[in-house]
């Protein structure tokens, strides 16, 4: 349960840190298509670097340790959070701003009170990507030593265990059937809200 939590909270760090930053970039490409194409460029770009290969690199800079997963798992979970909050907001009808703009709303209050809700649906589902890819990337930061269910998996498969394999590999796939299914939640709680609203 340690390791379990230990994973849980390293991916936790480096989605949440990806989605604060994630979301501000998607909103602001959205608004500003000229940046669109070369930062979308360069968030496609930094996803097609092996992880591994991306963690050695980000060693040499930060060292040993979780730390350095955390920025992995962070430049790795940008590309569906950026992508799909830049889709999300694009793909709002221009009608429907034009009606919030009619309404007396500025472009902040727009944005915060009908175009953000209306594209929530995708923003979550950008973060669920992430999170569920991030769960599984994270195993392999035992290699810089890192903890959680990596090190489990790892030493098992440096044993020739199997038994502890499967330990280290189960709670992980669980973990990524409940993520799904929160953000799934979630999704139908704000999609409820709108339709009584």
């Amino acid at each position: 349960m340690q390791a379990v939590f230990e994973h849980l909270i390293i991916t936790a760090a480096g989605v949440s840190l990806a989605a604060i930053i994630g979301i501000l970039i998607g909103v602001f490409i959205s608004k500003n298509s000229k940046f669109a194409g070369p930062i979308l460029t360069i968030v496609d770009i930094i996803q097609t670097v092996p992880s591994l290969a991306l963690l050695a690199l980000l060693m040499i800079v930060f060292g040993l340790g979780d730390r350095t997963v955390i920025i992995g798992l962070f430049l790795y979970s940008l590309l569906p959070i950026v992508r799909n909050t830049y889709t999300g907001i694009t793909s709002v009808q221009p009608s429907i701003r034009e009606a919030a703009r009619g309404m007396g709303m500025s472009k902040i209050q727009s944005l915060w009170k009908v175009e953000g809700p209306l594209a929530m649906p995708m923003i979550f589902s950008g973060i669920s990507i992430a999170f569920v890819t991030a769960l599984g990337t994270a195993v392999i930061g035992v290699l810089i030593g890192s903890g959680g269910l990596g090190y489990i998996i790892y030493s098992g498969i440096q044993s020739n265990d199997w038994n502890m394999v499967f330990k280290g590999t189960i709670p992980i796939m669980v973990l990524s059937l409940l993520v799904q299914f929160i953000f799934n939640s979630l999704q139908k709680v704000e999609k409820r809200g709108r339709k009584n609203v």
